[in-house]
C-alpha cells in the first residue's frame, strides 16, 4: 500500500508550509508523501530554512511550487496553513480530505534579526506541536 499522500498549502509557499514540509515529513519518518505549494509561490525564506536546521530537519534543496503542479494528483489530505490559502484553495477531488491550521505569518514581522528569527522559531514550534498532534504523538 502506498503511503498516504499529503499537501501542505500556504500563500508565497515560502515559509509556513516549508517548515510544515520539513517537519511532516521528518516526524513521519517515510510512511507519508508530502508535499508543500503555493497559491502564489515566491522563494523559501532563509529564516525558514535557518530555524529548521536548528532542529536538525535540511530544508535548503526546496523550492517554492505552484499548487497548480498537483492538478490530476491524487491527493489524500489537504491542509491549509494560513487563511489566505484556504480562502483561495483550489476544488480538489471529494476523497481528498482538508484541514485547515492557521499559523501566524512568521515574514510579516518586521524588526531586528533576532525579532524575525524568533517570530520563525516560534511557528515552527507551533506548527511541530500540530504535526505532533496529528500524527497521534502529541
Amino acid at each position: 500500500m502506498s503511503p498516504k499522500s499529503i499537501l501542505i498549502l500556504c500563500t508565497g509557499n515560502s515559509a509556513r508550509s516549508q517548515m510544515a514540509e520539513g517537519i511532516l515529513r521528518q516526524e513521519a519518518k517515510g510512511r507519508l508523501e508530502v508535499h508543500s505549494a503555493g497559491t502564489k509561490p515566491s522563494i523559501v525564506r532563509p529564516e525558514a530554512i535557518a530555524v529548521l536546521r536548528e532542529i536538525g530537519i535540511d530544508i535548503s534543496g526546496h523550492r517554492s511550487k505552484s499548487v497548480d503542479q498537483f492538478a490530476g494528483t491524487a491527493l489524500d489530505l489537504v491542509i491549509t496553513v494560513c487563511d489566505n490559502a484556504e480562502e483561495s484553495c483550489p476544488v480538489f477531488p471529494v476523497a481528498t480530505q482538508r484541514l485547515h491550521w492557521p499559523f501566524e505569518d512568521p515574514t510579516a514581522v518586521e524588526g531586528s534579526e533576532e525579532e524575525r528569527m524568533a517570530a520563525f522559531r516560534k511557528v515552527r514550534d507551533q506548527i511541530r506541536r500540530k504535526i505532533l498532534l496529528y500524527l497521534g504523538e502529541g
